[in-house]
């Protein structure tokens, strides 16, 4: 299973430029999407006294990433497990405190490129889309019992989709007569319903499929939880980088960096502030960082990859 998990890792050479550790004393990193362990390869060669927790819910994601960080095997921690309970996951391994957390959100191309998950629309496979395998809800399910107002929202919030509200109706029409299976059931409707895209747009199928696999795992969710748990994780100076690909989840990022950022939180209007709030983060980096010529030359999938960092200042 592990040999089928190959990953690029994305904005490495900036993850190595913002995340960084102090040389004179032992440190420690949790990276709560650990994947094939790219990223934290860099970090363990970097830094020989840094210490990983990685945590993933994929089990073939933790195979591979045992494989390549086999080198600082002494240094290592794995656990299944989701991002958002990074801090029930830390305390359980006695780690109270931590130097850097590493967040890269969304679907690996490992993932995408294995028909059997589901991920992607351009091959034939069952709709799963789980990267949890031990989860229930599969996009099968989610599309054969979700209510049409439900299906609508999911595909116009985390799709974008134009014609949401004609294609979840399209889609209930359709389960009645024969529930929805593998991938190229549900092309075969998008295609019907939606019709093709126009040249410079994403193909109707990639939106589609990007909101149920948003849907099916709480990818949002997932986030929300994740991001002042692992801010009061981290020691006083500690980072935390969020790598996100969909603007929805940049937007989660950007606004709660923003308002761990900010001194003050009382309404507009107040001649004077009655908060007395402290700001818990510095934002490090003032616009979301992306990647490079030679990246996107190399890499076509790091194109909509945005990296955000903020470090403890309390």
């Amino acid at each position: 299973m592990a040999e089928l998990f190959e990953h690029i890792p994305v904005l490495g050479a900036e993850v190595l430029e913002f995340l960084t550790f102090p040389a004179d004393r032992p440190a420690r990193l949790i990276d709560g999407t650990l994947g094939g362990g790219g990223h934290s390869a860099m970090l363990l060669r970097r830094y020989p006294q840094l210490a990983l927790l990685g945590i993933d819910r994929d089990e073939a994601a933790l195979a591979k990433a045992a494989e390549t960080l086999a080198f600082a095997s002494g240094r290592t921690r794995f656990v299944r497990g989701n991002y958002s309970e990074l801090a029930g996951i830390a305390a359980e391994n006695g780690w109270k405190k931590v130097d850097g957390i590493l967040l890269d959100i969304g679907v690996s191309s490992p993932q995408i490129d294995r028909p059997e998950r589901g991920f992607s629309w351009r091959a034939e496979g069952p709709l799963d889309m789980r990267m949890d395998r031990r989860s229930e809800l599969t996009a099968s399910r989610l599309l054969n019992t979700a209510a049409e107002r439900e299906l609508e929202r999911i595909f116009r919030e985390y799709g974008e989709v134009a014609k949401s509200r004609k294609l979840a109706a399209a889609v209930v029409r359709a389960r009645q007569e024969k529930p929805f299976a593998v991938t190229s059931d549900l092309v075969a409707l998008c295609d019907g319903v939606l019709g093709r895209s126009r040249p410079g747009q994403l193909p109707a199928p990639t939106l589609v499929f990007q909101a149920l696999r948003i849907a099916v795992n709480d990818e949002l969710g997932e986030l929300e939880r994740a991001l002042p748990a692992a801010t009061e994780l981290l020691n006083r100076e500690g980072r935390l980088a969020v790598i996100s690909f969909h603007s929805l989840e940049d937007r989660i990022v950007k606004n709660f960096f923003r308002d761990e950022a900010a001194s003050c939180s009382c309404p507009p209007g107040l001649p004077v502030c009655i908060c007395g709030k402290i700001p818990a983060l510095r934002v490090v980096t003032r616009k979301a960082v992306t990647a490079g010529p030679e990246e996107l030359e190399k890499n076509r999938r790091s194109a909509p990859a945005k990296l955000r960092v903020a470090e403890k200042i309390i």
